[in-house]
């Protein structure tokens, strides 16, 4: 495998000296803090070591999966039977048809800084690559925990529903190993009244780990604080919510308990209105008690999902078929924050949007319930999953900057269900130095202040999410 090339170099993405200096001296080595992602507590505990690159790269990234598909490759080689060597070829054979695609990019951080090949991967190194890969993952070095410990990262929060026992968080407690674990409290599920026959089986399972009878509303919130405080109990800092769009209907307990308790008789379809009201009212109730336990709420909305019905049947879920939905939010959403502000019952918010025509709304929506009481209290979100790209990034800090406080924005995260995507904080750093390297050649920051600017860079990177979060 080649050294370093002029492509994937120590200046990657730093186009100005401005640059290079706030990014090599206040970012590179800074701890990350993955303050979301959807790793795998099991691997974590038990030290899992992947089969080979294929595995590792491949299983569950749903991102490549759409390039492949977008190729021409057939399912057999992205989630069918196809030998694992062939996967990889079809994915390598793909990766310059990426030029100009995050993955690009993502895929030579990756290969660079977990395996030290620096060539530009395509089909005709594909074997050669696999084979590598491959034998430098019979090291423990390669196992999840010598990912987390390589690329320097402090905490994590996985996340998880509230029906979890955590048993891999508990065991991963016990032990010492130089990073943090942490659950986070993600309880779509509970909200998800639209289709009753799931929703009921659901609560039936909170009923029986929380050991609370559940026929009234009332018993619902009460189940649902037994498995808050034994999240909070095991360490959780944070909720997070997967929303289409914001819920806010005009607040209405009785007439919720009433359709819930028709729902759990298993002869009530709820209708429209019902479900708005229902949602309305719940979201009200999981953002109170994230603030009686000083938790930060996560909003991450906008997707529509599963649009590929032929896949979905034959495939399942999360399998890369999800969208950008563009539903409106900005009514919805300030009324709903609205409601919990007035009552005092506002915790940490952070929100993201998936549609971009929502970034200036979103980021007007979080300063407009900023109340003096912590920095960055209500703050716009990173650019997430189809944003999560260098334009997506860009507009992002620009829209952040425009409205808000740049130098209290918690930073990046990888919302990724791969160890090997930490390369994505890198490839924000990067890109936040570069931002901000330009605006002092421009003349827009004034050179004086590089003291100032270091100082925002390793907050950003680091600091601001260790403060904000409590994790030290």
């Amino acid at each position: 495998m080649s050294t370093k090339t002029s492509f994937i170099n120590d200046d990657f993405l730093l186009e100005n000296k401005y640059a290079e200096e706030l990014y090599h001296i206040s970012a590179e080595r800074k701890p990350i803090i993955d303050y979301h992602c959807h790793l795998s507590s099991r691997q974590i505990a038990e030290d899992y070591c992947f089969r080979d690159i294929t595995e590792m790269w491949l299983g569950g990234d749903h991102y490549k999966w759409r390039a492949m598909r977008g190729n021409g490759i057939s399912e057999e080689y992205i989630t069918g039977g196809a030998p694992s060597r062939l996967k990889f070829k079809k994915w390598a054979e793909t990766v310059p048809y990426t030029m100009r695609n995050p993955l690009y990019h993502w895929t030579h951080l990756e290969l660079s800084r977990v395996f030290g090949i620096y060539d530009v991967l395509n089909g005709d190194n594909a074997d050669a690559v696999y084979d590598y890969c491959n034998e430098a993952l019979r090291s423990s070095e390669f196992s999840a925990r010598g990912l987390i410990k390589r690329f320097n990262v402090e905490t994590i929060c996985t996340t998880d529903d509230p029906l979890d026992d955590l048993k891999w968080h508990k065991i991963i407690r016990e032990e010492q190993l130089g990073f943090k674990v942490l659950p986070t409290w993600r309880p779509d599920k509970i909200v998800a009244v639209e289709n009753p026959i799931a929703f009921n089986s659901y609560v039936d399972k909170l009923s029986d780990v929380s050991g609370k009878r559940i026929v009234s509303y009332d018993d619902l919130l009460s189940a649902i604080s037994i498995r808050h405080k034994f999240f909070e109990d095991m360490g959780c800092r944070l909720s997070d919510h997967g929303l289409d769009t914001f819920y806010a209907e005009e607040y209405d307990a009785e007439r919720v308990d009433k359709i819930f308790r028709r729902i759990r008789s298993g002869n009530h379809i709820p209708s429209h209105d019902e479900i708005r009201l229902y949602k309305s009212v719940i979201l009200i109730d999981l953002a109170k008690m994230d603030h009686a336990s000083d938790w930060a709420q996560q909003f991450h909305v906008g997707p529509i999902r599963d649009n590929n019905r032929r896949m979905y049947e034959a495939i399942g879920p999360d399998t890369g078929f999800d969208a950008i939905n563009d539903l409106n939010i900005a009514a919805s959403g300030h009324r709903f924050f609205s409601a919990l502000a007035y009552e005092d019952t506002l915790a940490k918010t952070i929100l993201y949007n998936l549609n971009p025509k929502d970034n200036e709304v979103m980021a007007s929506l979080a300063y407009t319930f900023n109340d003096g009481s912590t920095p960055g209290k209500m703050q716009y979100g990173a650019a997430w999953w189809f944003l999560d790209n260098e334009n997506g990034i860009v507009r992002q800090l620009n829209t952040l900057s425009d409205f808000g406080l740049l130098g209290r924005f918690v930073g990046m995260l990888t919302d990724s269900r791969s160890f090997l995507s930490y390369t994505r904080h890198e490839y924000f750093r990067r890109i936040l130095c570069n931002v901000l390297g330009k605006d002092i050649e421009s003349g827009r920051l004034p050179i004086s202040e590089m003291p100032f600017i270091h100082k925002l860079v390793n907050d950003i990177s680091y600091e601001n999410a260790v403060r904000y979060f409590g994790f030290r």
